[in-house]
């Protein structure tokens, strides 16, 4: 049913249509408008499940670890901080191979301090071992939620649904909500192969020694490689029942014939869309948009940069003393192309900073001007830092 709603009541409406047991979160913005909405549910008696109010993320991610692990179908949200000071807990989540979901309203990390946009948490918990989608509007938002039930459900593989805090969270959209039967024809019940059952009694997670922990270490790795047909299979049978797709992996916009390609990741790309409608004296891009940062796709990548002769990699994050994030990994993924792209790598956006329509002439400009470089921030003005200091 199509319905204006805001992005985090659209997530909070979807999560019920999932049918979870438990749910545990603590407010934490731009993610609040979510759990906020999920009680409201759960007051109203449209939602049946167990809400535990917590302490801490901490804890938040550890009642969903232990929900998940004993049988019960489980969710949680954060951001920014609250993803910090989950991590602990999400490494353990994925290294017992637990199906759990978890949206992060992706927001800068401090210090300083911010509560605007970026994508600085998700990207720091990367190697937690989690699978991790963004998504590019909240019609995406809605629809990554349930694939990753069953995705996570399929692959043991706990799934991380990314939408940019505040641009998607607090953006009233007309969103097509699935109804609860087409839900439950998609999503059967949870059953988790290794749940904890006192009648049976077995451990999870317990130590390791040196002699095993390379082989764990080993099985998650190929797990999440192998996770890319699961995740192109949720989003091919998702069309088939709404005619809607995520892009699966990696998605293509714009001519085919193009030379030059802008790759972005979460809803930057409908600002990269919307800019080439407005410039359209400017050349056509093509626009890559990467859907699965984890795992990360590079056979799909690989045919997605065929015949270009720029790739453009757009981040709203970095690693400072090294640089950009998804840059580094383009670079080696196409590195074994026979003809591979030049790359320029930018960062733009960080803490929120407005991404203008034209930013797209701005990175055309510096593909003719500039050669590659290893990485820079596109939109940094450095008067402001003498200003500051």
């Amino acid at each position: 049913m199509l319905q204006a709603l805001e992005g985090s009541m659209a997530i909070a409406r979807t999560v019920a249509l999932c049918r979870p047991q438990v749910v545990a979160a603590y407010p934490i913005t731009p993610q609040t408008h979510i759990v906020e909405n999920i009680s409201r549910l759960v007051a109203n008696g449209e939602l049946n499940c167990e809400l535990v109010s917590v302490e801490s993320e901490f804890s938040a991610a550890s009642v969903v670890l232990g929900a998940a692990a004993a049988g019960s179908r489980a969710y949680t949200a954060s951001a920014s901080q609250g993803i910090l000071l989950m991590s602990e807990v999400l490494y353990n989540i994925a290294g017992m191979r637990v199906p759990v979901v978890l949206t992060c309203a992706n927001r800068a990390v401090s210090a300083p301090l911010s509560i605007w946009n970026d994508q600085q948490d998700s990207m720091a918990v990367r190697d937690a071992g989690w699978i991790q989608l963004y998504c590019a509007d909240n019609q995406e938002a809605v629809d990554s939620t349930v694939q990753a039930y069953r995705i996570a459900e399929r692959t043991e593989l706990p799934v991380m649904v990314c939408m940019d805090g505040f641009t998607l969270t607090h953006t009233l959209e007309v969103i097509d909500i699935p109804d609860q039967q087409l839900v439950d024809d998609y999503l059967p019940p949870y059953q988790f192969a290794r749940a904890l059952d006192p009648g049976s009694p077995l451990s999870i997670g317990t130590l390791v020694s040196p002699d095993y922990f390379t082989e764990s270490r080993h099985t998650h790795h190929e797990a999440l490689l192998q996770a890319e047909t699961e995740i192109i299979a949720a989003d091919e049978d998702w069309e088939i029942l709404t005619g809607r797709s995520c892009g699966g992996l990696v998605s293509l916009e714009g001519p085919e014939d193009a030379r030059i390609g802008i790759l972005s990741i979460g809803s930057i790309t409908g600002t990269l869309a919307a800019a080439m409608e407005t410039f359209r004296d400017e050349p056509a891009a093509r626009l890559i948009k990467l859907r699965s940062y984890r795992p990360f796709p590079v056979a799909a990548l690989k045919q997605a940069c065929d015949g270009l002769t720029d790739l453009v990699v757009m981040e709203r994050a970095l690693s400072p003393g090294s640089g950009g994030i998804i840059g580094i990994e383009v670079r080696a993924a196409l590195a074994g192309m026979q003809d591979p792209p030049r790359i320029h790598n930018f960062a733009v956006g960080l803490g929120g900073r407005d991404v203008p329509l034209e930013i797209y002439p701005r990175l055309l400009a510096a593909i003719r001007e500039e050669a590659p470089s290893g990485f820079s921030i596109l939109d940094v003005e450095l008067d402001k830092i003498d200003e500051n200091t």
